[in-house]
């Protein structure tokens, strides 16, 4: 895994909300990393999540792609990738944030023929707020416009604010909220297999329809950074976690959201 940061790839991250990292998996790590997410995918059967409080449906959503959220809690294979702290400092390095936690994984299969992904914010829809959260998009295949690669809005993470749309079959809604974004030029993120990207939780992004009979795979991660504070919405968390929190309390149970990396502690090269 290539995961050293340059001064000039943090920068561009910091300035345009996102930046790509080619040759991020070696051949071997490539093969790793997909038999994991296709044997935790296919354990998981139509469950989004372990407990099954989220299926999979039938709907114009269940076209956009196959997720599958926190495949570390149920799949060790990938507890030992999602866990890793090197991704943690990676995440942190480009935040400029002391200690990552581990929101949610999730596997993003876009099936073939698959719909458009909505132009989007990620960070609203979780049970934290922070300009700094950040999340992994780790392409499994090669990814191209024909298939369904992302598209950012350069820059819009810093006028963004915590308003958002959900994904649905108008992909420019994002543009009733956000106006002054919809006269701006997108850039495309297209990858070969084993790159991967980071992109600030706030950034508007998007990605086009799969327009091959292959499906597209990727696997990501949400990371929070340690320290932030519950938001009242439940996005993943069960009832019972939400009925214990506060609003306003740090999020910091390591069963649900846990400590990968901080620059004060020591941590083993591989967690759990």
């Amino acid at each position: 895994m290539r995961c050293e940061l340059s001064a000039e790839q943090i920068q561009s991250y910091r300035d345009n909300g996102y930046v790509v990292l080619h040759d991020f998996l070696d051949a071997d790590e490539l093969e790793v990393w997909r038999r994991c997410v296709g044997e935790a995918v296919a354990q998981r059967g139509k469950r989004k999540l372990m407990d099954g409080s989220m299926m999979e449906e039938d709907n114009y959503y269940a076209r956009v792609f196959a997720q599958r959220i926190n495949l570390w809690n149920d799949h060790a294979g990938m507890r030992r990738l999602m866990l890793d702290e090197r991704l943690g400092k990676m995440a942190a390095d480009l935040a400029g944030v002391d200690g990552i936690r581990i929101w949610h994984d999730q596997a993003l299969i876009k099936p073939p023929w698959g719909n458009p992904t909505g132009w989007h914010l990620d960070n609203p829809y979780w049970s934290f707020y922070s300009r700094d959260a950040i999340s992994i998009w780790v392409a499994l295949d090669d990814v191209t416009p024909d298939n369904g690669c992302l598209y950012f809005i350069p820059g819009s993470h810093k006028s963004a604010t915590f308003d958002n749309v959900g994904i649905g079959s108008n992909i420019g809604d994002l543009f009733d909220t956000y106006p002054q974004w919809g006269k701006l030029e997108a850039a495309s993120a297209s990858m070969k297999a084993g790159a991967c990207s980071f992109h600030n939780a706030l950034l508007a992004h998007g990605a086009g329809a799969n327009m091959t009979p292959y499906a597209r795979r990727a696997m990501t991660c949400a990371y929070m950074p340690d320290g932030s504070t519950f938001n009242g919405q439940r996005n993943i968390l069960s009832q019972e976690q939400v009925d214990r929190y506060t609003i306003g309390e740090v999020i910091d149970d390591d069963a649900q959201a846990p400590l990968i990396y901080h620059r004060s502690k020591d941590f083993a090269r591989f967690s759990g």
